[in-house]
C-alpha cells in the first residue's frame, strides 16, 4: 500500500471518524465527546474544568458546551471555586456512573467490530504503531514550525 501523504492521512482521518460515528449508533445518544469528558471526569473527580480541557486536549469553550449537555442530563454537577467564580470543580453523578459502564460496553462493541478479521499480531503492531505515531505528533505538536521561534 502507497503511503502517499493525503492517503495516509486521509485513511487515519476516516478510521477515526468511522469509529466515532458507529460508537455513537451503538451508543443511543450519548456522543463521542461526552463520553470522553466522563472517562476522564471518573479518573479525575473533582477537577477543575480548565484542568480537564488541557488533559482531554481540547478547547476550553467546546469543554463548556459539552460540560453544559452533560449537567441537563444529570450525569455531572458543577460545583464553584472557592476563589475563582469562574472556575468549575467537575463531579461524576451516580447517573453517570452506570452510564458511564454502558459506554464502556459500546466502546467494546465498537472496537470489536473495527476489528473483525484483524489476527492478535496485528492488532498488537497497530496500537504500538498507533501510540508511536501519537508520540512523534506530541513532540512535533511541542515544537516550533520550521523557521519559527
Amino acid at each position: 500500500m502507497d503511503l502517499d501523504p493525503p492517503a495516509f492521512t486521509f485513511l487515519l482521518h476516516d478510521v477515526a471518524r468511522l469509529l466515532k460515528k458507529r460508537f455513537e449508533q451503538n451508543s443511543r445518544g450519548l456522543t463521542r465527546s461526552q463520553w470522553q469528558v466522563l472517562a476522564y471526569l471518573a479518573e479525575n473527580q473533582g477537577i477543575n474544568q480548565a484542568r480537564l480541557a488541557e488533559l482531554i486536549e481540547i478547547e476550553p469553550i467546546t469543554l463548556g458546551r459539552i460540560v453544559v449537555r452533560l449537567e441537563a442530563l444529570r450525569l455531572i454537577k458543577r460545583d464553584s471555586h472557592p476563589t475563582d467564580r469562574r472556575g468549575w470543580f467537575l463531579h461524576l453523578t451516580p447517573v453517570a456512573r452506570g452510564r458511564l459502564e454502558r459506554a464502556r460496553e459500546y466502546d467494546d462493541v465498537t472496537r470489536r467490530e473495527a476489528l473483525v478479521g484483524v489476527s492478535e499480531e496485528d492488532r498488537q503492531h497497530l496500537l504500538k504503531t498507533l501510540q508511536a505515531l501519537k508520540e512523534n505528533l506530541t513532540q512535533a505538536c511541542a515544537a516550533p514550525l520550521a523557521g519559527q521561534k
